[in-house]
C-alpha cells in the first residue's frame, strides 16, 4: 500500500515513515525539500499517483497569527483537493489536545481551521490530537521567557514522547477511517511549570522559573482542563519523569 507522509523528514513523520515502512508498505516522505509544497500545490499530484493514504504530520514555518493561518488554509485546500483527485481513502492529520478550547490563540485558531477543511472534505479521516512532545519543552520555555527568568502557568498537561507518537500514529493511519477525532497522550500527568523546570534543570539551564496562572500558552489562558486529554485517550509508554533524566538540549540552529 502506498502512504504518503506531508512533512515526512521532521520530528515526527521521519519516524513515522521507518515504522510503515518496517511493516512492507511503501512510503513516501514528502516535503519541500522532495519537490513537495502544499501551500502552493508543488508536486502534489505526482507523489499521491496511487496513493492510498495520506498523512499530514506537516507545521508552520511561522507561528505569526496571518501567517500561521494561511499555511494551514492554503495547504488544506491544496492538499485535499489533490487528494479527491488522486482517489485517496483516507487523510490523517496531526493536532493538538485541546485545540477548540485554545481559541485565544492564532495557531490555534489556525489549526481548528485545518481542523474543518478536513471534516467538510469528502475523503474519510482521523483526526489525531496529541499532548504536548517531550521535546517540545525548551519552545514552551522560550514562549514565557523574560529575561533571566521563564513565565509558565501551572495548569496540568500529559506530554507524550515522540517515539510512541509515531507508534500510535501508525496504528492509527493503518486503521479504518474513525471521521472524527483520536487522542494520543503520555502516561503522566504533570503541571507545565513543573515540566519544564526539570527538564531546565537536566540541560544545565538555570533560569528562575515563575509560575503564574496569568501567564498565556502561546497566547491562550489555560486552567486545569485545557491541554488534558478525555478519558478515551490512546497512551503511550514512556513517563515523562523517567525520559526527563536523560534529556539533552535541542540542536544548535
Amino acid at each position: 500500500m502506498k502512504i504518503v507522509v506531508i512533512g515526512g523528514t521532521g520530528l515526527i513523520g521521519s519516524k513515522l515513515v521507518k515504522r510503515l515502512q518496517a511493516k512492507g508498505h511503501e512510503v513516501v516522505a514528502a516535503s519541500p525539500a522532495s519537490g513537495v509544497n502544499t501551500a502552493t500545490g508543488e508536486g502534489l499530484a505526482d507523489v499521491l499517483i496511487g496513493a492510498q493514504i495520506v498523512v499530514d504530520v506537516a507545521n508552520s514555518p511561522s507561528f505569526e497569527d496571518k501567517a500561521v493561518m494561511e499555511f494551514f488554509q492554503k495547504s488544506g485546500q491544496n492538499l485535499l483537493a489533490a487528494e479527491a483527485a488522486a482517489g485517496v481513502k483516507h487523510h490523517v492529520a496531526l493536532s493538538v489536545v485541546g485545540t477548540d478550547r485554545l481559541q485565544d490563540s492564532g495557531y490555534f485558531r489556525a489549526k481548528l481551521a485545518q481542523e474543518k477543511l478536513i471534516k467538510d472534505a469528502k475523503i474519510p479521516y482521523t483526526l489525531v490530537h496529541s499532548t504536548q512532545f517531550f521535546e517540545f519543552m525548551f519552545g514552551i520555555a522560550q514562549s514565557g521567557a523574560q529575561g533571566e527568568k521563564v513565565h509558565l502557568s501551572p495548569a496540568m498537561m500529559q506530554p507524550i514522547f515522540s517515539d510512541d507518537v509515531a507508534d500510535l500514529l501508525a496504528d492509527l493511519v493503518l486503521g479504518q477511517p474513525v471521521n472524527g477525532v483520536a487522542e494520543i497522550a503520555g502516561p503522566e500527568p504533570i503541571r507545565i511549570a513543573d515540566a519544564v523546570t526539570k527538564y531546565l534543570r537536566q540541560i544545565g539551564d538555570g533560569r528562575e522559573v515563575v509560575v503564574d496562572e496569568k501567564t498565556p500558552y502561546f497566547g491562550a489562558l489555560l486552567d486545569d482542563k485545557t491541554l488534558m486529554p478525555s478519558k478515551s485517550v490512546r497512551l503511550g509508554k514512556t513517563k515523562y519523569s523517567e525520559w526527563v533524566k536523560t534529556a539533552t538540549p535541542p540542536p544548535a540552529r
